[in-house]
């Protein structure tokens, strides 16, 4: 599997009343085409940093970081770099300029330049990807906050990226919009492999990656199967992070004595490991 994204001992450093700060220190990983990724670390660890080097909003101060071949350094390559990563933020208010859901989702795709057929088909497919179809002539002042998310998510899929970045794209939202916006992700990841990079802090969302980062301080500290990571929970409490909530009682109830497997994700992992 080819990478899509490598980041080559990258550091990033800033300037902070005449102080210079090390935001990223020699981060070095790859992401391949089609795989989901997930970033997890807890507040300034670096990694919302790190997901703005991946479509390049930052450039490195020293190493490199290379979209599907392409050098993030180089300014005459930033249009093709950002067409193939696209970028989700935190906030859908923010990536939201039109009145009409369809206009919105309308806007990248017209500023390529593409014919208006073709916008036209390119707005409906990424309106029915996230399933708001239906929403399509609503402003998007009228929707849940999981529906802008959505919006926002469409107006990235019709400028036809091959990576998406989520950069804590959950954070606002509520539990129902929340499992709204990740079903979302697994969708076009599985059904329409999109490389999928997610930046969060619940780690119930992290289980199903294909690959797991951790960062703190500005460094990369473990990356591996999201399995093979948050087994590690000692460790991982060591950085100030949790664990998904099935982990931790497999964890409790083996400090007890009770024969569990460690290394338990999910609900229905749980029930058949008491069952047995």
């Amino acid at each position: 599997m080819d990478d899509i994204i490598r980041v080559e001992n990258v550091e990033f450093e800033y300037s902070k009343e005449e102080e210079t700060l090390k935001a990223l220190d020699g981060i070095s990983l790859d992401v391949k085409k089609g795989e989901f990724a997930v970033i997890i670390g807890h507040n300034g660890s670096g990694k919302s940093t790190l997901a703005k080097h991946l479509n390049a909003i930052l450039r490195p101060t020293r190493g490199k970081v290379i979209v599907k071949g392409m050098d993030t350094g180089e300014e005459s390559r930033l249009w093709d770099i950002r067409q193939t990563a696209g970028m989700v933020f935190q906030n859908p208010d923010n990536q939201l300029v039109a009145t009409v859901v369809e206009e919105d989702v309308a806007f990248g795709p017209e500023n390529l330049g593409i014919e208006p057929r073709e916008i036209r088909k390119r707005v409906d497919d990424a309106l029915n990807a996230v399933d708001m179809y239906e929403y399509r002539k609503k402003g998007p002042h009228l929707l849940s906050g999981g529906q802008k998310q959505r919006v926002a998510i469409a107006g990235v899929i019709a400028m036809k990226p091959d990576c998406i970045i989520f950069d804590e794209s959950t954070a606002m939202l509520d539990p129902s919009g929340r499992r709204e916006v990740i079903s979302t992700i697994k969708r076009l990841n599985k059904e329409d492999g999109i490389t999928i990079i997610h930046i969060t802090h619940f780690m119930e969302e992290a289980v199903d990656a294909d690959r797991l980062f951790v960062m703190e301080a500005g460094r990369l500290v473990m990356q591996g199967h999201p399995r093979e990571i948050f087994v590690q929970v000692e460790k991982l409490k060591e950085l100030g992070l949790d664990v998904p909530q099935m982990t931790e009682l497999a964890y409790e109830l083996k400090k007890c004595g009770i024969d569990m497997d460690s290394n338990i994700l999910t609900v229905d992992e749980m029930v058949n490991s008491l069952c047995r």
